[in-house]
C-alpha cells in the first residue's frame, strides 16, 4: 500500500542525476574517462629566440650594457683610463661583518637563478644540463683539461693585462676589497665558481647549443659568444674586453671540440680564484702587479 507521498514524481534535479539515471536502469555509474594530456607545442624558431633574448636579458647581456654604461663614465672622467680602479669584489656592508657576509651569500646565489632558468628551458625541449657536458661524467679528464687550461690562459691573460695597463687602455683591476674576516677566502673561492658556471653554462654552452639550433653558422655563433663575454668585462678597460674576447674565441673551439662545457667551467673557476685570492695578498706588495 502507498501513500500520496509515495506517487508523486522524484524532483527533477535528481530524476535528471547520473546517480538516479544508473539507479533505475540498475547500472552502476560509470567513471569519466581521464582527458588525454596534450602534448606541448613545438618549440619553433620564434620561440627559440625570444627565449635566448629573455636569457640574456636577465643575465649576463644585461651585465654588458652596464659595463658599456660603466666604461662610457671611464672615458668621460678627468682621470686617465689607467688611474682609475675596477673593482671585482667588494664590502657590501663595511663594518659590519655578518651582515655582510649574508649580502656576499646573498648575491652569489641569486647571480645562479639565470643557470637554473636555462636548465628549465632545456628540459622543456627534452634536453638537460647533459646535452652541453655540464655534469660530472666525466670527473677526472674534466679536472685535468680545465687545469691545463687553466694555467696556460690564466698566465697569459695576466701578461695581456698587465700590457694593457701600461698602455694605457686599461683600468687598475683590484679583484677583491674583501674585509680580512675568516669568511674572506671562502666568499672568493665561490664567487669564482659562480662566476665559472654562470658564463660559461650560459655565454659558451647554452648560447651556442640555440644559436646550432637556430642555424647559425660556426663562425657566426662563436664570434657572438666572443662578443658577450667581451662585452661585460669592458667596465675594465678595452684591455679587459679583448682579452676576453680572445678569451671567447679559445673557449668556443674547445667546448665544439670537446662537446662539453665542464672543463672551461673547471678552468674559469681555477683563474678566477688564483686572480682573486692572489690579488688580495700581492696586491700593493709587488711591483710588477698594478695597484
Amino acid at each position: 500500500m502507498t501513500s500520496a507521498a509515495d506517487d508523486q514524481d522524484p524532483p527533477a534535479e535528481l530524476a535528471s542525476s547520473p546517480a538516479a539515471a544508473s539507479a533505475a536502469s540498475g547500472t552502476s555509474a560509470a567513471t569519466p574517462a581521464p582527458a588525454a594530456p596534450v602534448e606541448p607545442a613545438a618549440i619553433t624558431r620564434s620561440v627559440l629566440t625570444k627565449e635566448v633574448w629573455l636569457v640574456l636579458a636577465l643575465s649576463l647581456g644585461a651585465s654588458g650594457v652596464a659595463a658599456i654604461i660603466s666604461f662610457a663614465g671611464v672615458l668621460t672622467s678627468a682621470k686617465p683610463i689607467s688611474g682609475q680602479t675596477a673593482v671585482i669584489v667588494g664590502s657590501r656592508a663595511p663594518g659590519r661583518p655578518w651582515l655582510d657576509l649574508a649580502w656576499q651569500v646573498f648575491a652569489v646565489v641569486t647571480a645562479l637563478v639565470p643557470v637554473a632558468l636555462v636548465g628549465h628551458f632545456l628540459a622543456r625541449g627534452r634536453e638537460s644540463f647533459r646535452t652541453i657536458g655540464f655534469d660530472l661524467r666525466d670527473r677526472l679528464r674534466d679536472l685535468g683539461r680545465g687545469t691545463t687550461i687553466a694555467a696556460a690562459v690564466g698566465g697569459a691573460g695576466l701578461l695581456f693585462y698587465i700590457g694593457a695597463h701600461a698602455t694605457g687602455v686599461n683600468l687598475t683591476v683590484d679583484p677583491s676589497q674583501l674585509p680580512d674576516y675568516w669568511w674572506r677566502i671562502p666568499i672568493l673561492v665561490a664567487v669564482s665558481a659562480q662566476n665559472a658556471v654562470l658564463e660559461e653554462v650560459i655565454v659558451l654552452g647554452y648560447l651556442n647549443h640555440r644559436l646550432d639550433q637556430l642555424g647559425w653558422s660556426v663562425r657566426r655563433a662563436t664570434a657572438t659568444s666572443a662578443l658577450v663575454r667581451g662585452s661585460y668585462h669592458l667596465y675594465q678597460g678595452l684591455g679587459g674586453f679583448a682579452g676576453n674576447v680572445i678569451m671567447g674565441v679559445i673557449f668556443t673551439y674547445l667546448y665544439r671540440r670537446w662537446g662539453r662545457v665542464m672543463p672551461l667551467v673547471v678552468a674559469h673557476a681555477l683563474i678566477d680564484t688564483a686572480a682573486l685570492i692572489g690579488a688580495t695578498y700581492l696586491l700593493g706588495k709587488v711591483s710588477w702587479l698594478p695597484s
